[in-house]
């Protein structure tokens, strides 16, 4: 049974053994027995009681499961099974445990079991250091100590010790020691063995000459000496690189250079890679963080990467570069703000002349870039100001908008009185918005970026936009809304268009001026709309299927555009040609306006939609509340068209079908065409002529596209372990022997996702072509644990047109407790590579690695 704590300092202590009340003076060491406290008998004087108490400077608890045993004359005291002793911040464990009080000091060992293995070893703890041994004398007072086989964590690693001595400022001195990030007690799988060493709390481990021992074989890695940070947090230091040879690119180092840690809030990597032929790297990384605010990092990379012999005709000399910037704010720093960025920026053969780090990075031919910030005022509105940034890789195109600013009021209704009385009058669901839109626009190539003049191929302008509008309800089931859209653009230059007649060859050449100045367009338009829906069911009374539900959502709408082409508002032009008067060419002045101009002719639209809704309503079993579940057969298929009733011909717009669903939850379809009821002419122009009259048919094909896509991910459950026979029967060893399936768990953890991607397009090209685009490819990507300790991953597809592999990827990891292994490997295409690693897992000893490569740059040219 547990035993009260003995409290030295106080005058009593009792505790039970063999059912008898010991009571014992703690001064003194008097004991006697029964149901009374005895007092101070032994004559020993109040002298020698108070130097006593004065020799400790806090109190000494302690308590143990099995026995007691006092020595009154030595003053001291023996523990029995699972001792415990508290002295202000040190904590003893131990199955044995002798207390001195007159030499101040805890003697603890462990106990012999039965097997004459020793249980219960002195577990030794203060402040934040830990020792574990077979045997250790601790001065309380003095705070020194000496400890045998010692087994002590420090920060990252595990200290080994035959002899330890503890000196009173925590300093430790080991003898035959040993340091590894390895957390086993016994036979660590490795160690940096020496024969004296030196602990300096919080700051370091120096030992004398060492070696490495592997799997307890010694090894020839030997150092004239050991420095092991001992230190928790961020810590500077010199970074190992990975060295090697590159068939290409001679020998190297890469990932080498130095880690700085700034403060607690920021730090920066410096590394960089160096090849004998000449080619280099520079990569730079910053990361910054504010708890419960920010955080962030900038990546800088710039690489030269040299390929054959120089002035051979095999030689390239590649320059590339890499700028990443990320950065995230806390929802909670500020609830009415926020400014978020993703910026990713390289060059566009970055990609191709350097190892990345994933598939989707390699097979990402477009990269975008935005810096934000937004901010709310009340009730009132949004302020929205952006930067972006596209690259396209492929044909080297890049677009920067900066800056792109968007304001917004929110809906308000001008005519809504503040104390409603009685309902509400027609004027009153009147509401008003206001958007303004600033936009300044830069698309060159990667190779014109910023070259001089690259100021005048900017686009800019400014755009107010105020919608009016209002919704009523027609006959309880019929939305009719009402509206009117403003439009004002506002732009600093404008074009001219003219012939001007080529003096050499005299044929006539068309020149585009830009005209810099204020230019304002202004435009509205009106559109009305009424909308319901209908419900269709039928109902099945026996089967499977309980129900069947059509849902229709017909509108009708009108929009109106007047003429904004016309002369009178001076949008619109006609091309200056002296040799030609009477076809002139119309053009709109705001041809290359950011936001366009105006529309140049009117239209009076009637626009007609229905879209429907298919599901149906089958019975399930496991659906104890309802007994049945719904299942969506259709989840979107409309019919639109319009017609124009401000033109004097082919007033029918083509006729637009579109519809998307999802079945089984993982097989998406999606689908469109456009049909159109008017004939082509010879040059593929729509004609007055209708399908009919032409070709004796209702409607012509003109655009298809047919898209689908199945993602279908599927787990393995983790279930129940197999009981193991007790090996001591022989009859179940037998059992194991004849059915071994039945023992062994075939449960292992796994997971797969395959997609498979079906695209066709049928379009116009041209008046006069069609073209025909057909995508259809299949990926797979698993990961299975093979066991607890073997992870294996496959990332591959499959081309259907072009008839190959695509992108393929595996990847082999090993647990090795206190070390990891990887293995990497793309087998083909531009990126082909291979690599091979195996390091510790520990931070403080990332550098002690064994790395073996080859990537696409080392393949023979």
């Amino acid at each position: 049974m547990l035993l009260p704590h003995f409290i030295q300092g106080q005058d009593t202590v009792k505790q039970t053994r063999e059912d008898k009340i010991i009571y014992v003076d703690s001064i003194t060491g008097d004991t006697t027995s029964g149901d009374t406290i005895a007092k101070d008998t032994t004559g020993i004087k109040a002298k020698a009681a108070s130097e006593k108490k004065a020799a400790l400077k806090a109190k000494v608890s302690y308590s143990s499961l099995d026995s007691l045993r006092f020595e009154i004359k030595e003053q001291k005291v023996f523990l029995y099974n699972k001792a415990v002793i508290s002295y202000e911040d040190i904590n003893l464990k131990a199955d044995f445990v002798e207390i001195n009080f007159a030499k101040h000091m805890f003697h603890a060992k462990g106990v012999p079991d039965t097997t004459g293995k020793d249980t219960g070893e002195p577990e030794f703890k203060e402040g934040d250091q830990t020792f574990q041994s077979k045997s250790m004398s601790y001065n309380y007072n003095t705070k020194k100590g000496y400890i045998k086989t010692v087994f002590t964590k420090q920060d990252e690693g595990y200290l080994h010790g035959t002899v330890v001595k503890k000196m009173e400022n925590n300093i430790t001195y080991i003898k035959d020691g040993s340091y590894t990030t390895c957390e086993r007690r016994e036979d660590p799988h490795f160690e940096f063995r020496f024969a004296k060493g030196k602990v300096i709390p919080g700051k370091r481990v120096i030992t004398g000459p060492a070696y490495m021992e592997i799997a307890g074989v010694p090894t020839p890695l030997a150092i004239p000496f050991g420095y092991f940070p001992n230190r928790s947090g961020r810590r500077s230091g010199i970074l190992i690189p990975t060295y090697g040879e590159s068939a290409n690119r001679g020998f190297f180092f890469i990932n080498g250079g130095y880690y700085w840690g700034i403060s607690d809030y920021m730090d920066l990597y410096l590394k960089g890679d160096i090849y004998t032929r000449g080619s280099w790297a520079v990569k730079p990384t910053f990361n910054y963080a504010n708890r419960y605010h920010y955080r962030g990092s900038v990546n800088f990379a710039y690489s030269v990467n040299l390929t054959g012999t120089v002035d051979a005709p095999d030689f390239t000399k590649k320059k590339d570069f890499l700028f990443q910037w990320s950065h995230a704010q806390d929802p909670k720093a500020r609830p009415h703000s926020s400014f978020s960025a993703s910026v990713n920026i390289m060059s566009n053969s970055y990609n191709t002349n350097n190892l990345v780090d994933n598939a989707t990075t390699y097979l990402s031919n477009q990269f975008n870039s935005s810096v934000n910030y937004a901010t709310t005022f009340g009730n009132i509105g949004t302020l929205n100001l952006n930067f972006s940034h596209s690259q396209n890789t492929l044909d080297k195109t890049i677009n920067i908008n900066l800056p792109q600013v968007a304001f917004s009021l929110n809906q308000f209704f001008p005519f809504r009185r503040k104390s409603r009385i009685g309902n509400m009058k027609w004027y009153e669901n009147i509401g008003v918005k206001y958007n303004l839109d600033l936009q300044n626009s830069y698309t060159t190539s990667d190779t014109m970026l910023f070259k001089p003049g690259w100021q005048n191929q900017m686009r800019n302008g400014i755009r107010h936009t105020i919608p009016i509008s209002a919704s009523f309800q027609v006959l309880k089931k019929i939305i009719w809304t009402n509206g009117i859209n403003i439009n004002d653009r506002m732009y600093s230059q404008t074009v001219r268009e003219s012939f001007i007649k080529s003096p050499k060859t005299g044929n006539d050449s068309l020149v585009t001026d830009t005209i810099y100045g204020f230019a304002n367009a202004f435009d509205a338009n009106f559109n009305s709309t009424m909308r319901t829906t209908i419900f269709g069911m039928y109902q099945f009374k026996n089967g499977p299927i309980v129900a069947i539900r059509h849902m229709l959502t017909p509108s009708v709408g009108f929009s109106y555009t007047p003429d904004y082409g016309a002369p009178v508002f001076g949008y619109y032009r006609y091309i200056d040609n002296d040799t030609n008067t009477i076809n002139q060419q119309k053009y709109s002045i705001f041809r290359n306006g950011i936001y366009g101009g105006p529309p140049g002719q009117k239209s009076g639209l009637l626009n007609f939609s229905l879209v429907n809704n298919l599901e149906m309503k089958v019975r399930n079993r496991k659906d104890t509340v309802t007994g049945t579940k719904k299942i969506m057969l259709i989840e979107n298929f409309t019919i639109s068209t319009n017609y124009d009733i401000a033109k004097d011909s082919v007033k029918w717009a083509p006729i637009s079908l579109s519809a998307y669903t999802t079945l089984f939850k993982s097989l998406k379809i999606t689908y469109g065409s456009s049909w159109d009821m008017y004939a082509l002419d010879a040059l593929g122009r729509r004609t007055n002529k209708t399908e009919w009259e032409a070709h004796h048919r209702f409607l012509r094909l003109d655009n298809t596209r047919w898209d689908v896509a199945l993602n279908y991910s599927l787990a393995s459950k983790k279930g129940a372990k197999k009981k193991v026979p007790d090996k001591g029967d022989s009859q179940e060893l037998k059992d194991i022997m004849d059915h071994y399936e039945d023992y062994i768990d075939f449960n292992i953890p796994w997971s797969f996702s395959i997609s498979y991607n079906f695209s066709f397009t049928k379009s116009r090209a041209n008046a006069l072509s069609r073209q025909e685009s057909l995508v259809q490819t299949f990926y797979f990507n698993g990961q299975m644990n093979i066991t607890p300790k073997w992870k294996v991953n496959l990332s591959t597809g499959w081309d259907f047109v072009h008839g190959e592999i695509s992108y393929t990827n595996i990847r082999i990891d090993r647990d090795l407790h206190c070390w990891e292994m990887h293995f990497n490997w793309t087998p083909k295409g531009a990126q082909q590579q291979w690599s091979f690693s195996i390091n510790v897992k520990a931070s403080i000893l990332q550098d002690l690695k064994l790395d073996k490569k080859k990537d696409f740059r080392d393949f023979g040219n």
